[in-house]
């Protein structure tokens, strides 16, 4: 007898269908799994086998065919382990064909029948979804994720004696839709604690206003790293397509809460300076996602950068310019989003105290020690860095001195700014969304995933800036002077152009004036000292 069920797997982030082809006949006894399983998958029958018999159903001493197509691709993890139990269930005459029509299965099964949670459950049922399929049956464990599903019902079970009592009319399990809880991100930092470093403040809130990179250099204890972990809660909360694009994300990469579901914070990825470029762009032999789409629609903050191996910090060239990572390997290539803010810090020499005034001691490395050492950072990679600020050491005054603005007044001007930015760029994300949807090939894309869409001003593309930049002639001559006199790169000078739209906004101000130019100037001539 042969049976089909729907599945779902996860290719990058998104999900696509599986269809299950159980074929149950007479002959040997085999259990065999084609359609290109990996070793999670094969070793399902094995799960399978004992499940069923230790849920009280007798197990066909027959020959068993599995198919999971399409077969050209290759199926990764244990969450087949469900949908092949249910085709084999349907062919002994368990279940019924008709009963598991339209219904999308996925879960791990264990050897006692239970039901455990299986990762990309979110993006499995989306492509259910896209597919009209609205019934999902899912392990009880992974309900509040898909839960984020508009207009699906869900079958949450714990056992497999469950779904069997359900579709037998015995105990019916009620179609649930529960409703995620949503809240306010709770920080335990604020910018209220930092003495002194207000120009490296203003760097951060320009920075932050902008979605632009920012580096900060200076001796240590200085404050760079506490400014750094400071910076979230100077952001605007995620909106409703951020915080999905993240749980995605975070669901495949088996870091979601069960409790709560729904990512509502900004990602603020830290990695260790010892963290290896797989580790970084993400990798694998089936690729997983790295620190750096993980911190999709965040903040990625690199302390101590020249301590990162050189191939780490090359990596993030091509992810800072497209929004995108791409992941070849053998068995395919992935693209995972990586649309982030680069928040960067370092010393200025090994020990710490090239440049230092005041009290501190004094620099102790040679000028080829601290030239080796600030060549670790290729000019590419620093040409990407929209702002670069020196954090100097503090004097005993600054203790004295009252502290400066709350996180809360800081990230009011920030979201006023952010949403200029928005109202600015409604039409431009309307063209892209309509180029999407027309193209035959992105049937599967979303307008929020879609790394086209502007949010900020730091991701303008080169006609916007003409757009939405537009100069006087006092202003041209200005910058024109500090693209001779510093030796800018076009990318430096549209960089300028995008931080000098960014305090505009933040001002409220329809035009860029010179002092909006000479404070984006003041973020990109850092001392020549140190490069």
């Amino acid at each position: 007898m042969l049976s089909k069920v729907v599945s779902a797997a996860i290719l990058g982030v998104d999900g696509y269908l599986v269809f299950v082809e159980v074929d149950v006949n007479n002959g040997l006894p085999s259990f065999d799994i084609v359609g290109l399983p990996d070793s999670a998958v094969k070793e399902s029958k094995d799960r399978v086998r004992t499940a069923i018999r230790n849920s009280g159903f007798v197990f066909p001493v027959k020959r068993i065919t599995v198919n999971l197509a399409p077969a050209d691709t290759r199926k990764v993890g244990p969450a087949f382990d469900l949908p092949i139990a249910v085709g084999i269930l349907v062919c002994i005459g368990v279940l019924n064909q008709q009963d598991i029509q339209n219904i999308c299965f996925s879960g791990e099964l264990s050897l006692d029948g239970a039901i455990r949670p299986v990762n990309g459950v979110l993006s499995m049922a989306l492509a259910a979804k896209a597919q009209g399929i609205f019934t999902c049956c899912i392990p009880k464990d992974n309900a509040t994720e898909a839960s984020l599903v508009k207009d699906t019902a869900l079958l949450p079970i714990s056992y497999l004696r469950e779904l069997v009592d359900h579709f037998n009319g015995q105990k019916p399990i009620t179609q649930t839709k529960i409703e995620p809880i949503s809240q306010e991100p709770n920080y335990t930092v604020d910018f209220f604690d930092v003495k002194g470093q207000q120009f490296v403040k203003r760097a951060l809130e320009v920075a932050a206003a902008g979605s632009h990179n920012l580096l900060m250099i200076g001796p240590p204890g200085a404050g760079k790293t506490m400014l750094a972990h400071r910076m979230p809660t100077i952001t605007p909360n995620l909106t409703t397509e951020e915080s999905l694009e993240i749980t995605k994300i975070y669901s495949i990469a088996g870091l979601l809460n069960q409790k709560q579901a729904l990512i509502t914070e900004r990602p603020f990825r830290s990695p260790h300076h010892t963290a290896s470029p797989a580790a970084l762009s993400g990798g694998g032999r089936i690729p997983t996602p790295g620190e750096i789409s993980l911190a999709h629609n965040g903040i990625l903050f690199l302390d101590e950068l020249p301590e990162f191996q050189k191939k780490s910090l090359e990596i993030l060239r091509q992810p800072l310019e497209d929004g995108v990572v791409t992941i070849s390997r053998a068995s395919g290539t992935l693209t995972y989003p990586s649309k982030f803010m680069l928040l960067a810090s370092m010393n200025p020499c090994p020990c710490g105290y090239f440049g230092a005034t005041g009290n501190l001691r004094k620099c102790s490395c040679t000028s080829g020690e601290i030239e080796k050492y600030l060549r670790k950072i290729s000019g590419p990679m620093l040409d990407r860095i929209d702002i670069q600020v020196e954090a100097t050491n503090l004097e005993y005054t600054d203790f004295e001195q009252v502290s400066g603005e709350t996180s809360r007044q800081i990230r009011q001007r920030v979201i006023a700014a952010q949403n200029i930015q928005n109202n600015r760029f409604l039409s431009d994300n309307a063209n892209i969304a309509n180029n999407v949807n027309n193209d035959k090939n992105a049937a599967n894309a979303t307008n929020a995933a879609n790394p086209a869409i502007i949010r900020n001003n730091a991701h303008m593309t080169a006609p916007m800036i003409e757009r939405y930049c537009e100069l006087g002639s006092t202003e041209k001559n200005l910058i024109r002077q500090a693209f001779d006199r510093l030796g800018l790169s076009a990318r430096a000078y549209h960089k300028i152009l995008k931080i000098a739209r960014t305090i505009a906004d933040l001002e409220s101000s329809e035009k860029i004036t010179v002092n909006h130019i000479s404070e984006a100037l003041s973020y990109r001539s850092l001392d020549r000292k140190y490069w």
